[in-house]
């Protein structure tokens, strides 16, 4: 087999992923083959053995180029060339790939509002609300720090819970998994912690949480729940922009938050945020430990 031939392999598994990002980000499929195809374009111009994740750069490629597309539309004031209405009439002459994609999609009424949302604000709650894209990955792409682009994601959110009300399940869903692990870990139960964390979560420290004495990276369940067992007892469950996290506070002032990352009911990443730059941009919600 070819090295042309591999990639091109590579590229078809992930073309129906891609093609998901690309729609839901424009709500037009016709944008959504050509951003697709142009990353076909720019990743057999591109020495893939430099890709360690291809799926990922790819991911980045689409959304990089649909986010073109929407600032270009916007300067434009262009409508997008199908509207959702308009491929269910024409669904008879689009192919089995465009029909998964559209089977998937979040749906015309949401479209509707995701096109309400600046550039920005669509691709980073596209990419981490939909698609499960760390702000930390998606923060390059809009040219804004994790800090700022999670408050993209936030105020987008917002607006979205309007149109999708099952929303607020899964945050229940994930709030309930925060208060479960944080129970666990003033208790010193190991084995709770073990269950409630992915086999492959990171703890990741920011500078300041690390000159406070946090370890700066952990990956491995059983590393995260040795580093939690037992601890935790002024930590407080909290709404970091909306998102069920934790945070702990001394006089009166929060000087960490922590940072959850959940997935099919799994932890799969805490992050521990203690510059108070960073604190000071997020908007906290204190909860009840009950």
């Amino acid at each position: 087999m070819t090295s042309d031939t591999w990639l091109a392999e590579r590229f078809e598994e992930n073309r129906g992923h891609l093609q998901a990002v690309a729609y839901r980000m424009l709500g037009s499929t016709a944008e959504a083959d050509d951003a697709v195809q142009e990353a076909w374009l720019r990743l057999s111009r591109t020495d893939a053995s430099d890709v360690e994740n291809l799926a990922g750069w790819l991911t980045t490629v689409v959304a990089r180029i649909s986010l073109d597309v929407l600032r270009s539309r916007v300067s434009r004031r262009e409508e997008p060339i199908d509207t959702p209405a308009a491929d269910a009439v024409a669904a008879d002459v689009v192919d089995p790939a465009h029909e998964a994609v559209l089977a998937d999609s979040v749906g015309a009424a949401l479209l509707v509002v995701l096109d309400t949302l600046s550039p920005a604000e669509r691709l980073a709650f596209v990419l981490h609300d939909m698609f499960e894209v760390p702000f930390d990955e998606i923060a390059p792409i809009v040219g804004r720090s994790p800090v700022a682009t999670r408050k993209l994601a936030s105020r987008a959110r917002q607006r979205v819970q309007g149109a999708a009300p099952g929303h607020d399940v899964d945050a229940s869903r994930r709030q309930q998994v925060v208060k479960a692990f944080l129970s666990a870990s003033r208790h010193g139960e190991f084995g709770a912690l073990l269950a409630l964390l992915d086999p492959d979560v990171v703890l990741r420290a920011d500078e300041a949480a690390a000159a406070m004495g946090a370890p700066a990276e952990i990956r491995g369940r059983s590393g995260v729940a040795e580093m939690f067992a037992g601890r935790a007892q002024a930590a407080r469950p909290a709404l970091i922009d909306g998102d069920p996290g934790a945070i702990w506070a001394h006089g009166g002032e929060t000087r960490m938050v922590f940072e959850f990352t959940i997935h099919s009911g799994r932890i799969t990443a805490i992050d521990m945020v203690a510059a108070p730059d960073d604190i000071s941009a997020l908007d906290i919600v204190v909860l009840s430990n009950a």
